[in-house]
């Protein structure tokens, strides 16, 4: 049976014994302590996501917060064992994947999440697998020769993310879904330019290798001894420029998302590319100190998502996908999606009915005077 520490997050949160669980007809796999404990892996995890999550309609927020938690899984996953045992955990997430797919999630709030919103939002087994596969590229140390080879690992790690995120939305445009490919490959360099100190310290490097060597850097000595340069900030400064230009074609992706999900999306488009301004503010210096969008700016940002229209170039979202994250978008294309249940099928509109109760219920939570949303200042990213 279920333990009740489970309802937290904390070690058990992770933690896998065999399920115990009532047949599958009898009951959706994730209940509400499942989705309070996904809500608070994402606020722990990422309070910049967080923030902007708030934005989402209360049906989407919920299997995003789901979503995020195994996603985080997949990464503690990988980061906190010895690398002679990143192997070893990468082929445990593989099983654990294929557990959920095939409706028998681990007895953890992350698996029997993820096992409901794969079939609600019929979500390809390709795209999770993209992810563990750029996992496992971590695992490995592998570097990156060019930026093509970093946009291949940023497809898999954060892209595979965003299109996850559009199914969950509702849409499976292939020009929504290769601008969010755009927005997620842009957070990823936007993370890797901020966090070059603190990956090169843990013996980690993501900078494209061809472009250190044009700046005069040798790798192998910047992570002996990372220290920031002129060179250093040019290199990050390129990168940067180039997530900007994914930025700005993943705005024209905006009108192919609903209308209540655009403020959530546009919000964490504007808080990560903020991050690039702060690097540029500390003089493009990765190594000394970490770029943080301080509260008051990130709220700032919040309300200009919600309030400010956007001038997104409409011609950007025909744009083909990048080559590196065409296999993801293809995916999608691939798989079948079923129809909703028929007016006969008692169970199933049970669970929608049951659904949007829940959903009530959680405006109600929301909506009410003292309820102050965890956007506010205090977030960091």
């Amino acid at each position: 049976m279920r333990a009740s520490s489970l309802k937290a997050v904390g070690s058990s949160f992770w933690a896998v014994p065999e399920p115990d669980r009532p047949p599958l007809w009898a009951t959706a796999h994730a209940d509400a302590a499942d989705r309070a404990a996904c809500r608070d892996a994402i606020r722990a995890g990422s309070r910049s996501f967080f923030a902007a999550s708030a934005l989402l309609p209360a049906q989407v927020r919920r299997p995003a917060y789901g979503l995020y938690a195994f996603c985080r899984l997949f990464d503690d996953a990988v980061d906190d064992v010895a690398p002679c045992a990143r192997a070893a955990a990468v082929a445990r997430l593989s099983a654990r994947l294929s557990r959920a797919y095939d409706g028998r999630p681990a007895d953890a709030p992350a698996d029997r999440a993820l096992a409901d919103l794969v079939v609600a939002h019929a979500i390809p087994q390709a795209l999770p697998m993209a992810l563990i596969e750029g996992l496992a590229w971590d695992g490995e140390g592998r570097r990156y020769a060019t930026l093509s080879d970093l946009t291949a690992y940023a497809a898999r790690v954060a892209a595979s993310v965003g299109v996850m995120m559009t199914l969950i939305m509702g849409s499976r445009d292939p020009a929504t879904l290769a601008r969010a490919c755009d927005l997620g490959i842009a957070m990823q360099f936007t993370n890797i330019a901020r966090d070059v100190g603190e990956d090169a310290r843990a013996g980690r490097l993501y900078l494209p290798l061809d472009w250190l060597v044009e700046a005069g850097i040798d790798p192998d000595a910047f992570l002996a001894d990372p220290r920031p340069s002129p060179a250093l900030a040019g290199v990050v400064a390129r990168l940067l420029a180039a997530a900007d230009l994914l930025y700005a074609r993943s705005e024209a992706g905006l009108p192919g998302l609903p209308r209540t999900c655009r403020p959530a999306i546009r919000a964490a488009r504007l808080i990560y590319a903020e991050i690039g301004r702060e690097l540029e503010r500390q003089d493009l210096d990765p190594v000394s100190a970490r770029a943080r969008v301080d509260g008051r700016r990130k709220a700032a940002l919040l309300a200009r998502a919600t309030l400010a229209p956007s001038f997104a170039d409409r011609t950007l979202r025909d744009v083909p996908p990048l080559p590196e994250v065409a296999f993801l978008v293809a995916a999608v294309a691939a798989q079948p999606v079923p129809a909703g249940p028929a007016w006969w099928d008692v169970p199933g509109q049970i669970a929608r009915v049951l659904d949007l109760v829940e959903t009530l219920r959680e405006r109600e939570t929301f909506g009410s005077p003292g309820f102050a949303p965890e956007a506010a200042p205090h977030a960091v990213p």
